[in-house]
């Protein structure tokens, strides 16, 4: 019977909290969502898989996401609890949503999670802030009030005052005018100006490492002379390092254009055996010369609503990753699977069984200039810039970029796209 009623419990617990008048979610240290109510995924907008086993960061606005990690979660690891913080929460479609958020830190067998319980703020803070502008109003006109009865005989003096400082306010309201004008139009000048940087920057660079890269290869060929070893060894480290120059010129100039919105997608349906298939070759002389195994589990059925080149540029980012951290003799495995929730999702992993990363830097590897602190010691180079890339181009689409690790046994990134029909692929 005390099973019965416990289960029975639980049921009824489950069926409550669902239908509770205020938001609620759960989630672990590391900022994963592990439990989310109706509630919450009604104002959202958003189906249970598009929530939960996500990053809390997800449903936040941007400046809710500054704001939790500066300031609400080191608060939450430090007092255990925090009350009435004010979040914006970022739906499927429409306006941010502000809430008030309550949240307590537990410890659980899995390690310590934050409950949190939001209550939809509407018309509350127009409330406070008419009532706060009224009662505002109401002393100014108390004061004038008493000092007109206790000096009317300087009634004249004091309206002569107040004109002159109107019209002073007034010519320092149209300076200020004045000032945003001249700074909106510099900083016009100055976002043309890193436009027109960017633009060159692409050809100056370029095509001198473009024509050293060419020069190269010619010497190496022998067409102006027999070419020994030694010198063929350094006109190869010569053919090397510009290609890596290229790589970080491009990976900044890329970033540059994301951040300035500059990234346009052509979005539609896109094979994924296929996207695969057009990949593969670029990156296995890298795998045959390192003697790693490379093997693809991708039906010809799954279909991705996406942008081919961004999403090959993803997949060759990820691949030339697990590449560099995988000794000789390991393995790199490509799976594709399409999800059957409600949004419709495609998962593409990458696994390996490389040198893994460690929990707490699963997060930060997405971050710009960021890399493996193991990646100096095996002699690997590169700006840090191609898992941040990455993953604002997901999310550009619609996407994301997840990743599962084990330190000493490998990692497996997670594409994950909208999904598509392969019926509209002929259309």
């Amino acid at each position: 019977m005390r099973g019965e009623t416990a289960r029975c419990d639980e049921g009824v617990v489950d069926d409550l909290l669902n239908h509770a008048p205020c938001g609620f979610f759960s989630f672990s240290d590391d900022g994963t969502v592990v439990l989310a109510n109706d509630t919450l995924l009604e104002m959202l907008g958003h189906d249970r898989d598009d929530v939960v086993g996500h990053h809390v960061e997800r449903i936040l606005a941007l400046g809710s996401r500054i704001f939790y990690q500066t300031h609400w979660f080191p608060l939450l690891r430090m007092q255990g609890r925090s009350e009435e913080i004010f979040l914006l929460l970022r739906p499927r479609a429409g306006d941010d949503i502000g809430v008030l958020v309550n949240a307590v830190r537990r410890e659980r067998d899995a390690g310590a999670a934050y409950d949190c319980a939001l209550m939809h703020v509407r018309e509350r803070r127009k409330y406070e802030d008419e009532l706060l502008r009224m009662k505002r109003e109401a002393e100014q006109a108390h004061a004038a009030l008493e000092m007109r009865q206790v000096e009317l005989e300087r009634a004249n003096e004091l309206l002569e005052s107040q004109a002159i400082e109107l019209e002073q306010q007034q010519l320092l309201l149209q300076e200020h005018a004045e000032e945003a004008v001249r700074l909106r139009i510099a900083a016009d000048e100055a976002n043309a100006a890193k436009s027109t940087f960017l633009a060159m920057m692409s050809h100056e660079l370029r095509t001198p490492l473009n024509a050293i890269s060419g020069y190269g290869e010619i010497l190496a060929m022998g067409i102006h002379g027999a070419v020994n070893d030694a010198q063929k060894d350094i006109i190869e480290r010569i053919g090397r390092a510009g290609a890596h120059l290229l790589r970080l010129i491009n990976d900044i100039l890329d970033l540059a254009r994301i951040e300035a919105g500059h990234v346009e997608y052509r979005i539609e349906p896109v094979t994924v055996s296929q996207l695969v298939a057009d990949v593969a070759p670029m990156i296995e002389p890298q795998l045959a010369g390192s003697e790693i195994s490379f093997a693809v589990h991708v039906g010809d059925d799954v279909v991705a609503h996406t942008d081919r080149e961004k999403a090959q540029q993803i997949l060759l980012n990820l691949l030339g990753n697990a590449a560099k951290f995988t000794d000789p003799g390991g393995s790199i495995v490509v799976e594709a699977e399409a999800t059957r929730d409600a949004g419709g999702r495609v998962l593409i992993r990458v696994c390996d069984t490389g040198i893994g990363i460690p929990p707490d830097r699963l997060q930060s590897v997405f971050q710009p200039f960021v890399q493996v602190e193991d990646a100096q010691d095996r002699g690997v180079k590169g700006s840090g810039l191609g898992l941040a890339i990455s993953r604002d181009l997901a999310l550009g689409m619609g996407g994301d970029i997840t990743v599962e690790s084990t330190p000493g046994e490998g990692s497996t990134f997670t594409l994950v796209l909208p999904a598509g029909r392969a019926a509209t692929i002929g259309a």
